[in-house]
């Protein structure tokens, strides 16, 4: 990390972002000079607060029964104006970047009382740039992104016979930001996303069973549009439908369960991740709350917080209240060191912002939120994990979930899973849900496997109606008692 005085936005290179720059700012409308002035007008009775511009452009495309079903593209353009007092916050936005709009939306934050202490200090600034700034929709042409969804649409239907149905989604966005505070720092950042989902249905003696597999990240087209890459969606969708097929009912009840590594820390994401986060700890909201130095999980579990990632699908040069991302060590052997924090919630707190201030757009505050959430691995041998199950489940994949931050009580459903008995494993099942609570699961953790992964780069996370892209991971992780609620018993 390297501080600089020069006023360009941070994580960018002048140049990149100077020609990106005239998508925020247009003659007649609003100029550089212009929005400093503005802003530091508008919160000059504010303790902290920024201006925050941007330009996204979206695309997906989606194939399904053989044809090109949708083929959408959009951009947008606005900015949010915030001003923090206290606990208080104003918050106004438009998609209409000029002096008049700003004005207007200043006079929402003469309701806030006036600061009772002095503003507080900018970010800290990066030169470190994580991704390219290149504009992945302007790279590749329309054509070529329809034909890549027509190539995988025929591969998968020649690849197995029992192949009933084929659905191939492309999705990319490019979002150029900057942010103005009142102390006259700015920062930007220009962000590339993209993504390619395959879903195949396969057919066998009048069953029909579904395999999904995605891949994403913070690059460019090319990186998911090989041949290599999407033939190994198209083998590891028809791999999670075939299992399907043979699957049998769940079993229920209090069991061992063992979970594979990478996408499967979505359950970690949940039951402990917003747990958390500044904001709910700061109201004493969180199962986590007032924990600090206290443990909260098993020896050996370690959990981390890492926007700083290159080119994951989580991860932020800066967040978007310029703060740089960094790697965050939440809980640290088991004890409790940090949550995750934006700028209001880390000052009143008397901490310091870690980098998680995020929002879904220019139209919605700030608040904390994950970036990349997973479990650093162990020392232990995924087979010889596999060998301690007497009689459990081993979760490899799952679907939606959902949680209640104050007691950290969960439910996940699994999409791949399997019978485990003596060591063994047995048939793949169906219809399980794992049924527990973040804080009681990580004290049960028995097993931390020495293979951590972080998932393919798919994860959005949902938080106060808000949905940003975030990554998730862990190893091999066997939890020695969890309920497992299925259809069939024992």
């Amino acid at each position: 990390m390297t501080q600089a005085s020069d006023p360009l936005p941070s994580a960018l290179s002048a140049s990149s972002f100077t020609d990106a720059r005239g998508l925020l700012y247009r003659d007649g409308l609003l100029d550089p000079d212009g929005a400093r002035r503005l802003t530091a007008s508008a919160l000059a009775n504010c303790d902290d607060g920024e201006l925050y511009l941007q330009y996204r452009a979206t695309e997906s495309f989606g194939f399904d029964d053989g044809r090109l079903k949708t083929a959408d593209y959009s951009t947008d353009a606005g900015f949010g104006l915030r001003g923090v007092s206290g606990e208080m916050t104003g918050f106004a936005h438009a998609n209409d970047i000029s002096e008049a709009a700003i004005i207007r939306a200043a006079q929402t934050l003469s309701l806030l009382d006036p600061a009772k202490q002095a503003p507080a200090p900018p970010p800290v600034r990066t030169n470190r740039h994580l991704y390219t700034d290149a504009n992945p929709l302007e790279l590749v042409p329309f054509a070529e992104k329809v034909d890549l969804c027509a190539r995988v649409d025929a591969a998968a239907r020649a690849r197995d016979p029992r192949v009933a149905q084929v659905s191939v989604s492309l999705a990319g966005s490019w979002s150029v930001i900057e942010i103005i505070r009142a102390d006259g720092f700015t920062a930007g950042d220009i962000r590339p996303l993209v993504r390619l989902n395959v879903s195949i249905i396969l057919e066998e003696n009048g069953r029909r069973e579904t395999g999904t597999f995605g891949i994403g990240g913070r690059y460019l087209y090319d990186e998911i549009m090989g041949e290599t890459i999407w033939n190994r969606a198209i083998d590891e969708a028809i791999a999670q439908a075939a299992v399907n097929l043979r699957s049998v009912a769940a079993p229920a009840g209090e069991m061992t369960v063992l979970l594979g590594p990478g996408w499967p820390g979505v359950l970690l994401h949940e039951a402990v991740g917003h747990g958390l986060e500044g904001d709910f700890n700061r109201k004493g909201t969180s199962a986590f709350s007032g924990r600090i130095g206290q443990r909260v999980a098993a020896p050996g579990v370690t959990v981390v917080d890492d926007g700083s990632i290159q080119r994951r699908r989580g991860s932020l040069s800066i967040d978007d209240e310029g703060t740089p991302t960094q790697e965050n060590v939440l809980i640290d052997d088991g004890i409790l060191r940090n949550y995750m924090q934006d700028r209001l919630n880390a000052r009143l707190m008397g901490v310091e912002a870690t980098g998680n201030g995020r929002r879904e757009s220019y139209a919605h505050a700030p608040m904390p939120r994950m970036t990349n959430t997973f479990m650093r691995g162990g020392d232990d041998n995924p087979e010889e994990l596999l060998s301690r199950v007497k009689d459990g489940i081993y979760a490899k994949a799952f679907g939606g979930g959902q949680v209640d931050i104050v007691s950290g009580k969960f439910v996940f459903s699994c999409t791949e899973a399997y019978r485990v008995k003596d060591g063994k494993l047995g048939d793949p099942i169906k219809g399980a849900t794992l049924i527990g609570d973040g804080p009681t699961a990580m004290q049960q953790v028995v097993g931390i496997g020495n293979d951590m992964a972080l998932d393919e780069g798919i994860g959005m996370c949902g938080k106060a109606g808000q949905s940003v892209p975030a990554g998730v991971g862990q190893p091999t992780l066997l939890i020695d008692k969890l309920t497992v609620g299925g259809t069939a018993t024992g």
